[in-house]
């Protein structure tokens, strides 16, 4: 007859157990349920570079802004890390709320869902990633990154600033619902301000002074540097403070999950 330390389960094998069940839960709605989400990856970020290709026919002598990089590769990465920053945005809004059901059960956490959401989306993105990468060799757009570890690194420390942001709004959304109205309303002006689809240098000093607040802005300066070698980054561009603002956002999430986990777990 087994006996109880046979039955019984460590935590760790417990929490791997309800992660690998939530994710598959939510890979099969995020891929299946609905059919038009592929296309909407692969679309978004290709009618970005469509439009800005179609704008710089008209607009000359924006590659003489960027150093050592040519414009459509260099747009394309840019856009590429910051969807990945903000879907982990954005997916951290709806995770409580989408999985409060499974919250009967003691061995389901509300930071369960939003670590298993955003790992999915960082794999959807990294997939949607490498297509863009193929799609621009087969087509004679050199996106071959000079330096693969150091864009393999930053594009891991853009997924980990999606996640200390998923973290924060996954709380604040929830139990504020007006903030994921306001969220939704700064993603457009946010892509523009943090340099992705024009070259920061261009701009006043005392306006980049400003701007280079925003961490993203650093994480795409830096995750362009693996892919160009020789590229001259953004003035200001500093890895101490990208990671010194990833790791607050990260120990704030996740003490605000601690804090009002009850209340999480009660909506």
């Amino acid at each position: 007859m087994p006996t109880d330390q046979h039955n019984s389960r460590t935590p760790w094998q417990v929490t791997r157990s309800v992660w690998y069940a939530m994710f598959m839960r939510e890979a099969i709605s995020r891929t299946m349920a609905d059919r038009m989400g592929w296309f909407w990856m692969i679309f978004e970020p290709l009618a970005f570079t469509l439009i800005m290709v179609g704008i710089r026919t008209y607009i000359r002598g924006v590659d003489r802004f960027i150093v050592n990089a040519e414009f459509i590769p260099w747009m394309i990465i840019g856009l590429m890390g910051f969807f990945l920053v903000r879907e982990g945005m954005m997916r951290g809004l709806g995770a409580v709320d989408a999985n409060s059901a499974l919250f009967a059960y003691r061995q389901v956490q509300p930071f369960d869902p939003v670590l298993v959401r955003h790992f999915l989306e960082g794999m959807l993105r990294t997939f949607i990633f490498l297509i863009f990468i193929v799609g621009g060799l087969m087509v004679g757009v050199d996106m071959n990154p000079d330096n693969a570890i150091r864009a393999m690194i930053w594009w891991i420390s853009l997924w980990c600033l999606g996640l200390g942001l998923g973290l924060i709004t996954s709380v604040a959304g929830t139990l504020v619902p007006e903030v994921g109205t306001v969220i939704k309303m700064v993603n457009m002006p946010l892509l523009i301000l943090s340099g992705v689809i024009f070259p920061l240098n261009q701009l006043p000093h005392w306006l980049l002074e400003y701007l280079m607040y925003n961490p993203i802005v650093h994480g795409l300066e830096l995750l362009r540097l693996g892919f160009f070698e020789g590229y001259q980054v953004v003035h200001g561009t500093s890895t101490s403070y990208f990671w010194m603002f990833t790791l607050i956002t990260l120990t704030l999430g996740l003490l605000m999950h601690v804090r009002f986990k009850e209340k999480l777990k009660a909506k």
